[in-house]
């Protein structure tokens, strides 16, 4: 039951991948953009990211992550020295560069060279960073890196399903959605059906140049609102 019979030709196979070779690994590094810059976590960095975190009064931020909410900046400076030196995740701290103060966290993770796919996830955003230009341009530059710097085929975000503004902020960004993995985890003790959304090679210089055209500063006004949206622009 379940073998298909043979027609005598030959069973389908997928399109050879030409010259491929296995990718190098990303490394701790510094990716600098115009609001934003990505680098390596630190200790020094944990006064920034709890005095950012703090601003989240309702500790909804934390609702869908794996840790958090931490309560004093010992409890927050044992997870961040925690990750510092995890390469599967490999973390960076945002850094505001009109401020200069760390607001927000997230990785690389399930990275696989041998076939070239990379996740982007551990997405702890301060309330000082959401809807903004900063995560927009951070999100951009670990996708570049995966793909322009690293020569990666296939990047990939995951989130709960039920949680909306991830979902909503993968399509924004230019994911597609491939499908929902039911019963997929237990987190902090329930039940977590896991959203799948990619973005491939042969779609990214279309994306690339959309979100290059949106950071451009005359796309935004004094107040620094966006004059038109990114999904507009692709």
């Amino acid at each position: 039951m379940g073998i298909l019979e043979s027609d005598g030709g030959s069973a389908p196979v997928g399109p050879v991948v030409e010259g491929w070779t296995t990718r190098p690994r990303p490394s701790r590094m510094v990716l600098d953009g115009r609001t934003v810059r990505l680098e390596p976590p630190s200790l020094d960095h944990v006064p920034d990211l709890f005095a950012a975190f703090s601003t989240d009064a309702s500790g909804r931020m934390w609702t869908y992550l794996g840790v958090g909410p931490f309560a004093t900046e010992a409890e927050l400076a044992g997870w961040i020295g925690a990750i510092i030196p995890s390469e599967d995740p490999l973390f960076f701290t945002v850094v505001d560069k009109a401020s200069g103060k760390a607001v927000g966290v997230f990785a690389y993770l399930r990275i696989d060279p041998a076939n070239g796919v990379i996740e982007v996830g551990w997405v702890t955003w301060s309330p000082l960073m959401q809807r903004s230009a900063v995560s927009t341009e951070a999100q951009y530059l670990l996708m570049k890196n995966a793909f322009d710097g690293l020569g990666y085929r296939r990047y990939e975000w995951k989130c709960n399903a039920l949680n909306a503004p991830s979902m909503r902020a993968a399509e924004r960004l230019g994911f597609t959605y491939e499908g929902t993995f039911r019963q997929a985890v237990i987190n902090k003790g329930r039940n977590r059906d896991t959203a799948w959304f990619s973005v491939i090679d042969g779609e990214w210089p279309a994306l690339k140049a959309a979100f290059e055209a949106w950071l451009r500063p005359d796309n935004f006004d004094a107040d620094g609102r966006q004059k038109r949206r990114l999904e507009d622009l692709r």
